[in-house]
C-alpha cells in the first residue's frame, strides 16, 4: 500500500494511493478521493513522540565515491540529518547565493516500523515499516575536510525533499534490486540501481542498532550512486525509484 500525508482544506491528513488518486482516511472526510494536484504534500511520516532519528549514509555506492575522488569505505559513513530538513513532494528547495555547486542525490529512504536495539542483519527486515525516496542535496562548496562535519553541506532548511509515498515494505519484496533515476528538466542525469550499495539495507540496521536505538519512524537514507550535476533556480528535479515512487522538487532562490 502507497501512505501518504497531506494538507487539505485547513487540515492535515493521512490518505492512500486509490486508482491514481488520493483517498482520505481521516475520519471526517474517511473515503473521499482527490486527485494529486488538490493536495499539498507532506513528508509521508507519521507524528512520533520523541525526536526523530535522521541518519544518511555518504559515499555508499562505489560509482559514487570514484565520481567524488573517494575510495569506498570500509565500514558504514554516516551522518545525523536535522528533521527540519524535511519538505514533501512538489515542494522547494532554496539555493543559496553565491554557491557554485549545488547537487541532489536521489536515495532509497528507510522508515522504521518497531523499536531496534542490537538487530541481527537476518532479522533486520522485521524492522523496517516501509520506504519512501528522499532527495539529499548538497553543496559541495562547504564540504572541506573529514574531520569538518558536513552540517552546511546536508543540513541546510528545505534540503531534503521526501515522498510522495511511505510504502509499505511488505509491497518491496527485493528493497536490493530497485532502479534508480534522476532528471533535471526532463534529462536523465543519474541511473542505478540499489543492489550497487556499498552496505546494504539490512547491514545498516545491524550495524547502527549495534550500538544506539531506532525507534519507530526513524529515517535511514542509504546513499546515492553517480550522476550529480548542478542546479540551478527553475531547475525541476524528480528522483525517482522503482515501485517506489517519483518526487518531484524545483529548486528556488532565497527570498
Amino acid at each position: 500500500m502507497k501512505r501518504a500525508r497531506i494538507a487539505w482544506a485547513g487540515a492535515v491528513h493521512d490518505a492512500i494511493e486509490r486508482d491514481g488518486q488520493l483517498e482520505l482516511l481521516t475520519p471526517a472526510f474517511k473515503g473521499r478521493r482527490l486527485s494529486f494536484d488538490e493536495v499539498v504534500w507532506l513528508p509521508p511520516l507519521a507524528p512520533v513522540a520523541r525526536a526523530r532519528t535522521v541518519l544518511a549514509l555518504g559515499l555508499n555506492y562505489a560509482d559514487h565515491a570514484k565520481e567524488l575522488a573517494f575510495k569506498p569505505p570500509t565500514e558504514p559513513l554516516a551522518f545525523a540529518k536535522g528533521e527540519a530538513s524535511l519538505i514533501g513532494h512538489r515542494a522547494f528547495t532554496v539555493r543559496p547565493a553565491g554557491v557554485q555547486f549545488m547537487h541532489y542525490e536521489c536515495e532509497l529512504a528507510v522508515v522504521i516500523g518497531r523499536t531496534a536495539r542490537r538487530v541481527r542483519r537476518s532479522d533486520a527486515p522485521d524492522f523496517i515499516a516501509g520506504y519512501t525516496v528522499a532527495n539529499d542535496y548538497a553543496i559541495r562548496d562547504y564540504l572541506e575536510n573529514w574531520y569538518r562535519p558536513n552540517l552546511r553541506v546536508k543540513n541546510r532548511d528545505t534540503c531534503t525533499p521526501l515522498g510522495p509515498w511511505l510504502v509499505d515494505a511488505a509491497d518491496v519484496p527485493d528493497p536490493m534490486n530497485l532502479a534508480l533515476s534522476t532528471t533535471v528538466n526532463g534529462r536523465v542525469t543519474q541511473s542505478g540501481n540499489t543492489r550497487d550499495m556499498v552496505f546494504d539495507v539490512a547491514t545498516l540496521i545491524e550495524y547502527f542498532t549495534s550500538f544506539m536505538t531506532l525507534h519507530p519512524g526513524d529515517l535511514i537514507l542509504t546513499g546515492t550512486p553517480d550522476g550529480v550535476v548542478d542546479c540551478q533556480p527553475g531547475d525541476v528535479v524528480v528522483t525517482a525509484i522503482e515501485g517506489i515512487g517519483e518526487l518531484h522538487n524545483t529548486i528556488t532562490t532565497p527570498a
